[in-house]
C-alpha cells in the first residue's frame, strides 16, 4: 500500500517522500484513513512504529482542506509536545498551517493557531489565565493516555475535557491498555474504530540501512572517525518561511537547520 492510496494530498505526500518515507507503516495504514473519515479512534500502538505521523499526516490535510478547524493535541509532557511540533513543521512544508506548542505559561498565545499542543497541566494554567479558549475544538488527539497516567496527569486531563465541546472527533493513542484509563476513555470516545498494532512492529518506522551504506560503514571502521559536520542552514526552509510566515516571528530553529535524516539522504 502507498501513501497515495491512503487519501493524502499531493503536497503532504511530496513532503513525506522528500524525507525518505516510501511506504506507510502498519499503524499509518489503519489510522490515516480513519482520521480523514472523521471517525473516533482508539489505537494501541508501541513506540517507534510511526504513531505520531499516523495522525500528523492526515491532520495537516484536514486543516488545509477545511476552514475553521481547531485541533488540540494533548501530550504527556513538553518533550513530547516538541516532537509533535517538529513533525507538523516538517511535513507542513507545502501547506500553510499555524501551530502553537506550549512549553511555559508565560508565553503569548497565537490566537490564530489551528493546532495547540500541550500537556494537561499547562493547558489548565493557560486556560486559568484566560489566554486560551478550548470551547471550539473540532478534533482532539490524546497522545499517549497511558503515559499521561504515568505522569500523574489523568485528573488534569479530565478537567481539560470538561472545557471541550461534546461534538468533535476524538483520537486517542496508548502504548498499552490500562484499567486505570478505561473510565476516562469511555468519557472521550464514541463507538471508536479500535486499532491494535502488534509490539513486533516496534521500530517499523526506522529507516533501514542499505547494503551500500553498510559497506561504507565497514570501510570506515579502519580509519579515524571524522568530526561531525556543523548543521547547515536549510535555504529552502528559510525561503518557505519568508514566503508563508507560518510561524510569524516565532519560527523554530529546527525548521531552518537541515535535520540529520535529510543530510543522510543527500
Amino acid at each position: 500500500m502507498t501513501f497515495e492510496e491512503l487519501g493524502l494530498s499531493e503536497q503532504t505526500i511530496k513532503a513525506i517522500k522528500e524525507l525518505g518515507f516510501e511506504c506507510p507503516t502498519t499503524v499509518q495504514k489503519d489510522v490515516i484513513p480513519s482520521v480523514l473519515s472523521g471517525k473516533d479512534i482508539f489505537a494501541i500502538a508501541p513506540g517507534r512504529c510511526g504513531k505520531t505521523c499516523s495522525y500528523v499526516f492526515p491532520l495537516i490535510d484536514i486543516i488545509s482542506r477545511k476552514q475553521g478547524q481547531n485541533i488540540l493535541i494533548i501530550t504527556a509532557d513538553s518533550k513530547q509536545s516538541v516532537i509533535v511540533s517538529d513533525r507538523l513543521a516538517i511535513f507542513n512544508k507545502y501547506h500553510e498551517i499555524n501551530e502553537e506548542t506550549l512549553q511555559e505559561n508565560t508565553q503569548d498565545i497565537n490566537n490564530e493557531a489551528n493546532v495547540i499542543i500541550a500537556a494537561p497541566d499547562l493547558l489548565l494554567d493557560i486556560a486559568a489565565e484566560g489566554k486560551i479558549d478550548l470551547s471550539k475544538i473540532n478534533i482532539l488527539v490524546v497522545d499517549d493516555i497511558n503515559l499521561i497516567k504515568k505522569k500523574h496527569q489523568l485528573s488534569n486531563l479530565e478537567k481539560v475535557l470538561e472545557m471541550l465541546p461534546a461534538e468533535k472527533q476524538n483520537i486517542v493513542f496508548t502504548n498499552r491498555r490500562s484499567k486505570e484509563t478505561q473510565d476516562i476513555l469511555d468519557k472521550i470516545l464514541k463507538t471508536p474504530a479500535e486499532i491494535k498494532v502488534d509490539r513486533a512492529k516496534e521500530d517499523e518506522a526506522s529507516f533501514e540501512v542499505s547494503a551500500a551504506d553498510k559497506t561504507k560503514t565497514a570501510d570506515k571502521q579502519t580509519v579515524p572517525t571524522p568530526t561531525a559536520p556543523k548543521p547547515q542552514v536549510d535555504q529552502e526552509a528559510v525561503s518557505l518561511m519568508n514566503q508563508y510566515k507560518t510561524f510569524g516571528d516565532k519560527t523554530p530553529a529546527f525548521l531552518l537547520v537541515k535535520c540529520e535524516l535529510a543530510q543522510n539522504e543527500n
